[in-house]
């Protein structure tokens, strides 16, 4: 198999909750989604990427989406698959209307992936102790405490 050959498909959701809960190393299923995506080497999906409502309120426009996962195999065929998820996330988005399209990555992740679909960073975000508050409680997932950088799909 080749790089050569990733092909973006269609994703069923059920896939790409069972996908992420299998390969994703810090971040588990997302909860919902507005459309979601697969690239295969031939037959075999070998990563998916999940778009919905952007998870903090501020950006909930009406005309803002989120990569809310991205997940892909480690294997060399499947070394360009992020980006393709990427960019072609983000045609899908415009494409439906949509605006803007953000995502996030972890304090450490290179984001050479977004880079390569031609995302650009908008803001670099402080680490925070977690995103409990009284009227909201939520329970520890193990990304608190980890600075954050937002991308925006240009």
């Amino acid at each position: 198999m080749s790089a050569s050959r990733l092909v973006i498909v269609p994703a069923v959701w059920a896939d790409v909750q069972e996908f992420v809960t299998r390969h994703h190393r810090h971040h588990p299923k997302p909860a919902g989604m507005k459309f979601c995506i697969a690239v295969a080497i031939g037959s075999e999906n070998v990563g998916f990427a999940s778009v919905g409502r952007p998870v903090a309120a501020a950006y909930q426009d009406g005309w803002t989406l989120e990569v809310n996962r991205t997940c892909v195999v480690p294997d060399e065929d499947a070394r360009n698959a992020n980006s393709m998820l990427y960019g072609a996330a983000w045609r899908a988005a415009r494409a439906l209307g949509w605006r803007r399209l953000i995502t996030y990555t972890q304090a450490g992740e290179s984001g050479s992936s977004l880079r390569g679909a031609g995302w650009r960073v908008v803001a670099e975000r402080p680490a925070r102790p977690g995103w409990d508050c009284p009227s909201r409680p939520r329970e520890l997932r193990g990304t608190e405490n980890i600075a954050r950088t937002l991308w925006e799909a240009s």
